[in-house]
């Protein structure tokens, strides 16, 4: 939305600068997206006359100009030489100079000092195009005899009207006129608000024209058509002031009759049509849904073919305006017209809308109405028109014909002050709530708890409470509001907000970024083929309606999305990746069918390459050590975690497990991922991953604050090692859960360090058998271990592991 400063001061009465002006805009919600002001493209033009206008020495179509140039109004004159190529250039002749240094806007030069074959120039006298106020090129500006020398051009001609740019958002518009924006700027106290009254337009004569709406549309699509006469009109070109301000905001001047209705669409935001009344036939204009494939030359040049059920006006001949977007061309007016029929309707906005996005069709009049024109201006709009076509046109008006009739927009809502406040965090009193509003056109009137407000005809964008309290904020400034920390307990400390659930997600989100994992988020649709390798694929988690057939099934596990990821990394060159993801997967269609879990992945090397030689392939152990993390910040005891030889299809069947509490309890998952399924996620291995199934996790017994208290024993720890020969099929959980089950009270853990096995092995101690040495830790609570308690304890962990594993002590 463009206007003029001038322009506004029309309905504004105020001393504000412009730079107060815009920034109130800015500040009401109406963002200024720029302001054109001509002092700064034309401000270097002044008046200057012409001392003598000599034949060039080597051009027939040149003068050699003495021109005498002022700095300013009423300051003494320099004399300049110019060479001028214009026709009209003379002795005598006032026009107007742009010195040396100057940036001629109509041909994009700076002026320079040079010579034109072979004769010095030092300026420029100017036309109307090069200063691009006109297409004028015929000659140079020539200007009467008492036009003050030196004074700047546009102040002379009334050019010097910055020309503001503002953004709309769609749910105003009303500030599609010059007079909504000023009432905004008004209750804001940046002036006084003075639109001037609406005119009253006595009939003459009985209108010859009829309207009819069809009943179809009368009850939504055009409820109200006014319109009437204008007989003995002469169109020619608008005024002066009016060209004006319509080329200041982008729009080119045709004829005054077409003028007007432009300028009252940018000033009122009420589009108008005129008819040339002679050539609508039958003297009947009738407002009807399309029967589909009618044809219109609009306005535009292009010929458009109605769809049924598009609104069209039309008299005896057929279609001759596209209602509340476009006239039609063999209706329009041109310099013969004589007498013409001034249209005000109100469109609804939905139908308008959907007509102008069918059609393809971008016009003001389509911005105003698909947004909410006011449906009480439309009677005040045909007499708006009528009364300048008489002023800029003359004629005599007819009385008005009407069909339809106003709709009702009325309505009111309940403000309670104390809402500003609560919702928006701003003091406004009472009293300034109520001016705010009425300023605004609202109606306020209420003496207890709360104001009862009727809404404007020209908001169509209020519909309640909040609504209310919106515009009190914007108008008071929201750039007032001071930052103010929520209300906190009188005392203690606040409780956290946050679920037992949100909290094993989050500690277990921090533990696996900290093991130098980055983290990923996903789509939670995956492909069908992707969905089948790790347990889904079938139609109950299919997607009705996909994205893309890349994503037709909700997701049975986080590891597709891991290893897309990871593919197109190595595709790149990345080769040694750690990822996870903390998301939900879907074990079913039905809402209780959805787990959270949290997914590390590991692919390559564990380190990159590197002189030291510290570098290995990831294996089975990295993704128990992930697992094993996640749990423990998750709040689960790992030392009382048994790992069996369980894992879903996806893993490996010889290098992959699960972490079970008790014998039912799984929660977590880990091992390397299958040669089968790496192919097909076109992932180079070797990859490893570990799923911890986080709704699994057991809740903590009772609820703290804070962490338990550091328990540490005054008494030295011992350690002992032990190796055992075994049967090559042993895992070490089990001789570790073994050796730890020997004094549950002394024994604070165990760990292996060594593994023997393989052909050697088999040499040493039997095909079949192994060495396996771990080292068991003694930590006493009560006093320092005597060496009898020592060799006791060691004589229960062989015994342990002997009767679990049939294991012999290594001797």
């Amino acid at each position: 939305m463009k206007f003029t400063l001038a322009w506004l001061k029309d309905h504004l009465d105020t001393e504000a600068s412009l730079d107060e002006i815009a920034e109130a805009l800015t500040d009401l919600g109406l963002e200024v997206e720029g302001i054109e002001n001509p002092v700064d493209r034309l401000g270097a033009f002044r008046i200057a006359r012409v001392i003598e206008a000599a034949q060039h020495p080597n051009a027939d179509r040149l003068r050699v100009c003495r021109v005498a140039v002022y700095a300013a109004e009423g300051a003494a004159p320099e004399e300049v030489q110019v060479v001028c190529g214009a026709p009209n250039a003379r002795t005598g002749l006032v026009g107007v100079f742009a010195p040396a240094g100057t940036h001629v806007p109509g041909t994009g030069v700076d002026l320079k000092p040079g010579v034109i074959r072979g004769v010095e120039s030092n300026g420029m006298l100017c036309s109307e195009r090069e200063m691009m106020i006109s297409e004028d090129h015929d000659g140079i500006i020539d200007l009467p005899e008492d036009a003050p020398l030196g004074a700047r051009f546009i102040d002379y001609a009334g050019l010097n009207d910055p020309v503001i740019e503002i953004a709309i958002t769609p749910n105003r518009p009303d500030a599609l006129g010059v007079a909504g924006i000023a009432r905004d700027l008004a209750a804001r106290g940046i002036g006084r608000l003075k639109t001037p009254p609406l005119p009253e337009i006595e009939g003459r004569f009985p209108c010859p024209i009829s309207v009819e709406i069809h009943p179809d549309l009368i009850g939504k699509g055009c409820p109200l058509f006014v319109g009437r006469l204008v007989k003995g009109v002469k169109n020619g070109p608008s005024p002066a002031w009016l060209q004006q301000r319509l080329k200041a905001i982008g729009l080119r001047p045709i004829s005054a009759l077409v003028d007007i209705t432009n300028y009252i669409t940018f000033d009122r935001g009420r589009p108008l049509h005129v008819f040339d009344a002679d050539k609508v036939a039958g003297g009947r204009l009738s407002v009807h849904p399309a029967k589909g494939g009618e044809t219109l030359l609009a306005l535009d040049g292009k010929e458009y073919v109605f769809e049924p059920g598009m609104m069209v006006i039309a008299d005896d001949n057929g279609p001759e305006s596209i209602g509340g977007i476009m006239g039609g061309e063999l209706s329009g007016c041109t310099g013969e017209t004589v007498n013409v029929f001034v249209e005000s309707a109100y469109w609804d906005p939905v139908t308008i809308a959907a007509t102008g996005r069918r059609l393809k069709i971008n016009s003001d009049a389509r911005y105003r109405f698909e947004r909410g024109v006011d449906p009480a201006f439309t009677p005040a709009g045909a007499d708006l028109g009528t009364a300048m076509v008489l002023e800029l046109c003359g004629g005599e008006a007819s009385e008005t014909v009407v069909a339809g009739a106003v709709p009702d927009t009325s309505r009111s809502y309940t403000l309670r002050p104390g809402r500003v406040a609560s919702l928006v965090g701003m003091e406004v009193p009472r009293e300034e709530q109520v001016r705010i509003l009425t300023a605004l056109g609202f109606s306020a009137t209420g003496t207890g708890e709360a104001i009862d407000v009727w809404v404007p005809s020209w908001r169509p964008d209020i519909h309640g409470e909040a609504d209310l309290v919106e515009e009190i904020a914007r108008v008071a400034s929201l750039s007032g509001l001071e930052a103010k920390p929520l209300p906190r307990p009188a005392s203690g400390v606040a409780r956290s907000e946050l679920t037992a659930a949100q909290l094993r997600a989050m500690r277990a989100r921090r533990r696996l970024a900290s093991a130098g994992l980055a983290e990923c988020v996903s789509y939670s649709f995956v492909s069908g083929t992707e969905a089948a390798l790790f347990g889904g694929g079938e139609a109950a988690r299919k997607l009705a309606n996909p994205i893309s057939s890349e994503m037709s099934d909700m997701r049975p596990s986080l590891l597709p999305g891991l290893l897309a990821a990871a593919a197109r990394n190595q595709a790149r060159g990345f080769g040694d990746l750690g990822l996870f993801e903390v998301g939900p997967v879907f074990e079913g269609a039905e809402p209780g069918e959805q787990a959270n879990h949290a997914t590390a992945l590991r692919v390559g090397a564990t380190a990159p390459r590197h002189w030291t030689g510290e570098r290995r392939p990831v294996d089975l152990a990295d993704a128990k050590a992930d697992a094993e993390a996640a749990l423990a910040a998750a709040g689960v005891p790992v030392d009382k975690l048994q790992a069996v030889r369980e894992a879903p299809g996806w893993f490996h069947p010889g290098r992959s497990g699960a972490l079970k509490l008790g014998p039912k309890v799984t929660l977590a998952v880990f091992g390397e991922l299958h040669p089968k399924v790496l192919d097909a996620m076109d992932v180079k291995g070797p990859a490893v991953a570990a799923t911890i199934l986080l709704d699994a996790v057991p809740a903590p017994k009772r609820r703290s604050t804070g962490r338990a208290a550091l328990s540490v024993s005054d008494y030295q720890a011992v350690e002992r090692d032990f190796a055992f020969v075994l049967d090559a099929k042993v895992e070490a959980e089990t001789v570790l859960r073994a050796a730890r089950s020997a004094d549950k009270k002394l024994i604070a853990g165990a760990t292996v360090f060594d593994l023997f096995e393989g052909a050697k092995a088999a040499a040493q101690f039997g095909e079949g058998r192994k060495s396996m040495a771990i080292t068991v830790r003694l930590e006493p609570k009560s006093g320092t271990l005597t060496e009898d308690e020592i060799d006791r304890v060691a004589a229960e962990v062989v015994a342990a592991v002997t009767k679990a594993t049939g294991g012999q002590l290594r001797g």
